[in-house]
């Protein structure tokens, strides 16, 4: 089957994000979600970070235009019949996951490749729900999805050398670079990003340092090129809190337990630069200052 019609699943961060890069290399992508209004804020999104590539230089006016009309959107989970691939990029929630694939797999055609941008779950047991496993597989895009070049790749225990093969070659067209990671809680990046995340919130908690010195000891110390608390505000605290749950879960040691006080950021709503408060508080025009546990 050629691909050229793309689905992606979810309106939010990553998924108007692996929207923005899909659609610039040239597929039709349907975005679905389920409120309208994410859409409408997806759509933004993908919009203002075409325009900062036109601003960079990076994409002349015709492309932007053309990556624009490349995208269209519905609340309907039934329209993403007529999609060769699919991505999925709803929230990290294994029940979420699982509830969409099962409607899909009975819409989709035998032949279409189902993709999941699950950062921790199993993709093997999101797999399980859907009666094409050999045709399942993870692809994990990085936040800011047009800004990191890094993408893994995690195979099912079913999942087929020939949608191995193409997952791999759609990744690479879309001017990634791959790593092949095992079917494991956290996969590469998230087994090792995560647990230094929560360090960081256990460090701020016990008042080791403030969220602005732990960071800048992270990124003039070790040359990272942001910090932890500023890193985990950028991904969603939400969404930190939900893979260290699923890592905590999954391998049932205690050196994977959430802190205390992400739980009880994630609790007031405070969720980093998307609700405008985390570890910082964000404004408008773009600065951000240290905000107080």
């Amino acid at each position: 089957m050629e691909v050229s019609i793309i689905g992606v699943v979810g309106a939010g961060q990553m998924g108007s994000g692996i929207t923005q890069i899909v659609a610039t290399a040239g597929y039709h992508v349907l975005l679905y979600d389920l409120e309208p209004k994410y859409l409408e804020t997806g759509v933004e999104r993908i919009t203002e970070g075409l325009n900062m590539e036109v601003k960079k230089g990076k994409l002349t006016e015709w492309l932007r235009e053309k990556t624009l009309k490349n995208i269209k959107i519905t609340t309907r989970l039934e329209d993403m019949a007529h999609c060769h691939m699919i991505l999925e990029a709803a929230p990290e929630r294994e029940e979420v996951k699982m509830e969409a694939f099962e409607v899909l797999d009975t819409v989709c055609p035998k032949e279409v490749v189902f993709a999941t941008n699950t950062s921790s779950i199993s993709i093997t047991r999101l797999a399980s729900v859907t009666h094409r496993p050999d045709k399942f597989i993870g692809i994990h895009f990085m936040n800011p999805v047009p800004l990191i070049d890094l993408v893994e790749i995690v195979r099912g225990w079913q999942t087929s050398d020939a949608t191995f093969l193409q997952a791999k070659h759609f990744v690479e067209k879309l001017g990634k670079t791959v790593v092949v990671a095992k079917d494991s809680p956290g996969f590469i990046i998230n087994r090792i990003l995560m647990p230094m995340i929560n360090e960081a919130i256990f460090a701020v908690m016990e008042g080791v340092g403030t969220p602005q010195d732990i960071d800048t000891a992270m990124t003039v110390g070790t040359r990272h090129p942001i910090g932890p608390l500023a890193l985990a505000d950028l991904i969603g605290l939400d969404t930190c809190l939900d893979i260290m749950e699923v890592l905590y879960t999954e391998f049932g040691d205690s050196k994977y337990r959430p802190a205390q006080l992400l739980r009880k950021y994630v609790e007031a709503g405070l969720l980093g630069r998307k609700s405008g408060r985390g570890f910082y508080i964000y404004r408008k025009e773009s600065t951000k200052e240290e905000s107080k546990p």
